[in-house]
């Protein structure tokens, strides 16, 4: 996950500190707008239904393979589906061979948990502790 990422979600800043959360500080600009294309990416009932089936696959992971036949879609259009997803930062993949396969990054959806759920006034959870 980027450093602007982080930084959209609450997590550092560039200098490391802690930045507020949705609900404890208005969202600049620039976090409005990397904010919302995480939401974006949610707001799709394909993308939706794919981050479903991805994190709750026993094992954690699941190939593009098992993905398609659950839609009536083309694998071009489910692959552009998982793009937007990838690129929100909510999923990851790694080809081996001819398949590609798909787990979820847990640490951008409990962040994003974290900061919907929280009541008014209590703090954020603390930062997960994000390796490169």
């Amino acid at each position: 996950m980027s450093k602007q990422e982080l930084v959209v979600l609450g997590q550092t800043d560039e200098t490391g500190a802690c930045c507020p959360g949705l609900l404890t500080a208005p969202l600049d600009e620039g976090q409005a707008v990397e904010l919302a294309k995480v939401f974006k990416a949610l707001g799709d009932p394909v993308r939706l239904r794919l981050l479903s089936i991805i994190a709750s696959r026993a094992g954690g992971e699941v190939c593009v393979c098992d993905l398609t036949p659950a839609f009536d879609l083309s694998q071009p259009t489910i692959s552009h589906h998982l793009k937007l997803l990838r690129q929100a930062g909510l999923i990851d993949c790694e080809r081996r061979g001819t398949w590609v396969y798909y787990w979820l990054l847990p640490e951008m959806t409990d962040r994003l948990a974290g900061i919907l759920t929280r009541p008014a006034g209590e703090p954020l959870p603390a930062p997960a502790e994000v390796t490169a």
